[in-house]
Order: C-alpha cells, then sequence, then structure tokens
C-alpha cells in the first residue's frame, strides 16, 4: 500500500493540498469531493455502516462530502478500490474453474437439440 494520498475517485496524488482535508476540498484532477467516507482511514465495507468508528453518524451516500468529524484522510485509498473488481473476479474464476467461456450459442443450440432428440 502506497504512503501518498491519492484521490479516492481518479488516483491523482494529493500531497500539494493543505491538511487536514477541508469539507469543501475537490480533487484537482477530477474534481471528486475528499472529505467522503471512501477516502477515510475508517471506511471498511465489512463493517456496519461501513465504518470502523461505532461513534460516527450513519453517512448514507460514501462518496459525496460530508460532515463528519472522525475523519481521517487514508493515503492509498485508490489502489484498493481500483482492484477490488478484479480481485472480486479472479475469486469467481478460481471458484468456479476459470474464466465464463465465449459465447457459444450455435453448440449450445445444438447440445439443446440433441438432448431433446431434435437431430
Amino acid at each position: 500500500m502506497s504512503d501518498e494520498l491519492v484521490c479516492w475517485k481518479c488516483g491523482a496524488g494529493l500531497d500539494d493540498l493543505p491538511q487536514p482535508l477541508g469539507r469543501r476540498a475537490e480533487c484537482p484532477a477530477c474534481g471528486a469531493d475528499l472529505h467522503v467516507c471512501r477516502l477515510c482511514r475508517h471506511h471498511d465495507t465489512a463493517k456496519a455502516k461501513q465504518c470502523r468508528e461505532l461513534a460516527a453518524d450513519e453517512i448514507k451516500d460514501k462518496t459525496r462530502a460530508n460532515f463528519c468529524e472522525w475523519f481521517q484522510a487514508r493515503a492509498g485509498a485508490w489502489p484498493a478500490s481500483a482492484t477490488a473488481a478484479g480481485g472480486g473476479r479472479a475469486a469467481l474464476d478460481a471458484m468456479f474453474g476459470g474464466p465464463a467461456p465465449a459465447n457459444t450459442a450455435p453448440d449450445a443450440r445444438r447440445e439443446l437439440d440433441k438432448l431433446f432428440g431434435k437431430d
């Protein structure tokens, strides 16, 4: 994991922005709000309310600026979210024996015809 503070949405470096990030802070590259749950060190999708801080109020939209007093910017937030989809796909491939086959509609139709005796 990187120690560099980067945008949760596009991965642009944020080290030039004043710290701590204010509620209205935006990414200079993509304009995304930065005082958001997705960039917070307490954000955890496996926890209730997706937050490790039990005393924090629930924030419904994790990608919009909020007034949470527990917010602490987390370095390396972008790579984790960018690779989550790829990791999920790899886990499914491992579980089901590899990637999904290419579209084999004609072969599937032929197999169905054989199954129901329509040679």
